[in-house]
């Protein structure tokens, strides 16, 4: 049973469930796999395979480890390509033993513009498969060479890669090299269609499977290596945004039925600590945030800035949303709401990046950085700046407007909101209104509001205020990231933060969508959370 629509839906909660006949593994998969599976983690059907890794130092180290490949993770798949995950256990670095018994977990997805991710094709850590890609169709994620490198290519910076996925995979090979377990779950996505046409990778598969993973690799405690209760999440973009999903809905019991209709092991969904790159996410009030920072920025495909009265009315529903979440600033900001929020972002994130960005720099190279962008003015110390003058810098944006749900329903976004054989759907009641489709009552599906606390983690730290989320946090942005706002992001630190949670947040300099500058200590951070110490 699966999640989608077609023959044998029932409804729960308004929200179709659905059987689809699943397809048959690869026979070059190992592990526990199949239609009916037990789910019991195969300790001995691995290979063992050795990868040479490139520190953020600039050492190299051998890595040796077990391989696990393709483990379906539930046992009634919709799609056991992509409901399937791989395991990397170090056993020997550098010619050393390595106990990785009680080693943290990196659960790193490669999920890109919520496409499909699948591991089927993997060779080794990080390897290729299918799927991924960026919100507006970018380029999918690739397969890592053989001596894969994570060495420094900016100031003040431990690498300039992508997160999870990439040609690099950074953070799962750099995790290995630590001594850490990792698990590289796959998962559906909204394009993927059945003979019949319809879609069985919509909201809220990817979340779904992503939990029944969690699940899987929890119900083997004591048969996967690591330490199962330090699980620690990671994903960029879309994959961030679940990242973010997982890391806040712990256990909670919107997704049971689902996980159900599944067969997932009966087991916890909680993750230890959460690390989201550039989270495509809130997505019913992307629209608004978006408008709010960049609507004066011309639309990069056209030269122009978008159409005004659409600008402004969303930036006003901005406005009252962010009112409505109550939100403080960290570090004893106060109250943040849009009148003050550029404020913020200059004070909290921007002049700070911008300062270790310009520090790291040699004296020549900051004398013509400073020279190019008079916008900045820099005393020796500290970097400032107007947000009139960042938003100059930053130049155009990425995506018109409405951003994420599009009067056309031509995004990403939308076809992530299909059901049955309809492709994309309306998700707010802005777009909707505003439907140029020929959409009869031009009113969202009265499904729809389920489905989007299903996918928005804002939903469960504010209003489910979930006990069970993790209580660790680190989330990264490029400043020159307009695939969002940049206030999603610090929303979601906010509110965290606001319940006590522990929360490193910050933004890379120049740096656009995917960027992750300091793959380096994201793993000592790992390590300093988890308390764990290599044996």
């Amino acid at each position: 049973m699966g999640i989608g629509a077609g023959a044998g839906v029932a409804a729960v909660g308004g929200i179709a469930l659905t059987a689809r006949a699943s397809s048959g593994p690869d026979s070059s998969t190992q592990g526990t796999t199949g239609t009916g599976s037990s789910l019991v983690f195969d300790p001995d059907a691995h290979t063992t395979l050795t990868t040479s890794v490139t520190g953020t130092d600039g050492t190299t180290h051998s890595v040796t480890y077990r391989f696990w490949k393709a483990i379906t993770y539930v046992a009634r798949p919709v799609d056991e390509t992509y409901q399937s995950l791989n395991v990397s256990v170090p056993v020997e670095i550098d010619g050393r033993a390595v106990d990785a018994s009680d080693a943290p977990i990196l659960f790193a997805n490669s999920v890109g513009g919520y496409m499909p991710s699948s591991v089927a094709g993997a060779t080794g850590i990080g390897g290729g498969g299918m799927g991924g890609g960026a919100p507006g169709g970018g380029a999918p994620s690739g397969t890592p060479s053989a001596s894969a490198s994570a060495a420094p290519s900016a100031p003040g910076a431990n690498a300039n890669t992508n997160a999870t996925g990439g040609a690099l995979a950074t953070n799962q090979l750099l995790a290995l090299a630590a001594g850490y377990v990792v698990v590289e779950p796959g998962a559906r996505g909204r394009t993927l269609k059945d003979s019949a046409g319809e879609y069985y990778g919509v909201a809220p598969a990817a979340i779904v499977d992503l939990k029944a993973a969690v699940r899987y690799v929890r119900a083997n405690r004591g048969r996967i290596p690591g330490n199962t209760d330090r699980i620690v999440s990671a994903g960029t973009s879309a994959g961030g945004a679940l990242s973010s999903l997982l890391g806040a809905s712990g256990d909670s019991a919107l997704y049971e039925p689902y996980l159900k209709e599944l067969g997932a092991a009966d087991a916890s969904d909680a993750v230890f600590a959460a690390g989201a790159w550039c989270p495509i996410t809130d997505l019913e009030h992307a629209d608004g945030a978006y408008e709010w920072n960049w609507g004066g920025n011309a639309v990069q495909s056209t030269g122009k800035t978008a159409d005004r009265t659409v600008s402004q009315q969303l930036k006003a529903q901005f406005a009252e949303y962010q009112a409505s979440l109550r939100l403080r600033g960290l570090n004893g900001f106060g109250p943040l709401t849009a009148r003050n929020y550029d404020a913020y972002l200059l004070r909290q994130y921007l002049e700070p990046s911008a300062t270790a960005y310009l520090a790291g720099l040699t004296d020549s190279g900051r004398a013509a950085y400073l020279a190019a962008n008079s916008f900045l003015t820099w005393d020796g110390k500290k970097a400032t700046f107007t947000w009139d003058g960042f938003l100059a810098h930053v130049g155009a944006r990425k995506k018109t407007a409405p951003a994420f749900d599009a009067f056309d329903l031509s995004t990403g976004e939308n076809n992530l909101f299909g059901a049955g054989t309809t492709p994309a759907r309306h998700f707010t009641a802005y777009g909707a209104k505003n439907d140029t489709t020929g959409l009869s009552g031009r009113r969202v599906a009265s499904d729809i509001p389920a489905l989007l606390d299903l996918m928005n983690p804002m939903y469960h730290l504010l209003t489910e205020r979930n006990p069970r989320r993790c209580k660790h946090w680190w989330i990264r942005l490029g400043t020159k990231d307009t695939d969002t706002s940049l206030t999603v992001s610090a929303n979601l630190a906010a509110a965290a933060a606001g319940l006590g949670d522990d929360v490193n947040h910050l933004y890379y300099w120049d740096q656009g969508h995917g960027a992750n500058t300091d793959p380096g200590d994201f793993i000592a951070w790992i390590a300093e959370v988890t308390g764990y110490r290599k044996r």
